[in-house]
């Protein structure tokens, strides 16, 4: 007597294009949608973020559920927080079809990730997501500001915004996402994806993204926003000087040397040289 094997609960690419099939569904360029259609893909993410059964984990942008499954296979609790109405009326029923041990430990909100301000279920300790290319960093900072309890963050982003987020200071891609993520943790490179496991296919590679909560936050006085504030004023005008960019923000170009050179930042230095610390300095010598 032959004992049948168990199914895999992942999604493959068969499996997307029927689920897609039935719900009449399209990925839309609007919304930066790629399916991931690769099991293997999927499981490699949950293994790269190191996800175990202690995790509640936040996922943006679930689509048909293919990463979905396979957080739920290996976390304690999974919330999906999906901008898409009809993806999201599908989600629960593929879960329960797929996973049903685990459909309890599933829940989803149907809204646009930037307007999320808070979660069902237990608070999140990691957020694992194949961001929409188009509004990765901002949700991705948002998330990150929202929720202070995701200590651990692992996304799939376009190579050239994993690039970004990740460049160290004096790196010719090192800006304002790569300033803003290291506020709240340290970024790093955590691998490549290419692009024959989504459908559609997008035109570029993408990348892996791990970011680990700062055990202790930047040491300043100055508050995230007035931090803010200096790296947007300081990259809005990258070529210049921090004398001559931050001329604006301190409201002169005399007034923002002094603040430069009271923060220990020569004048002449540009705002690619400067790390998030160095920023917090500008910010707080501004104040006093």
């Amino acid at each position: 007597m032959s004992t049948t094997e168990p199914q895999d609960p992942l999604l493959g690419a068969a499996d997307i294009r029927e689920l897609a099939a039935a719900l009449n569904v399209r990925p839309t360029k609007q919304r930066g949608q790629n399916f991931v259609i690769d099991a293997n893909t999927v499981r490699r993410i949950v293994r790269t973020a190191e996800v175990t059964g202690d995790d509640n984990v936040v996922e943006v942008g679930p689509g048909l559920g293919s990463l979905t499954l396979a957080l739920l296979d290996a976390a304690r609790h999974v919330t999906a927080v999906e901008i898409d109405d009809v993806l999201a009326s599908a989600l629960p029923a593929t879960i329960a079809a797929r996973l049903p041990a685990k459909k309890d430990a599933f829940d989803l909100v149907n809204i646009d990730a930037m307007q999320v301000t808070e979660l069902p279920g237990p608070p999140p300790t990691a957020l694992v997501a194949n961001l929409p290319y188009n509004v990765a960093v901002p949700v991705l900072l948002h998330m990150l500001d929202t929720f202070p309890t995701i200590e651990r963050t692992l996304v799939m982003v376009q190579a050239e915004v994993a690039d970004r987020l990740a460049a160290r200071p004096g790196n010719k891609v090192y800006g304002v996402p790569s300033v803003k993520a290291n506020w709240y943790a340290d970024v790093k490179r955590a691998g490549s994806i290419g692009r024959n496991v989504f459908w559609p296919a997008p035109n570029v590679d993408s990348g892996l993204v791990s970011l680990v909560r700062r055990t202790e936050p930047v040491a300043t006085t100055a508050t995230k926003a007035e931090v803010f504030a200096v790296v947007d004023a300081a990259f809005a005008q990258r070529r210049k000087t921090l004398r001559a960019a931050l001329a604006t923000w301190a409201g002169s170009a005399q007034a923002a040397e002094e603040a430069l050179v009271a923060a220990g930042v020569s004048p002449q230095a540009r705002g690619e040289a400067l790390t998030v610390e160095e920023f917090a300095r500008i910010a707080e010598a501004k104040q006093q």
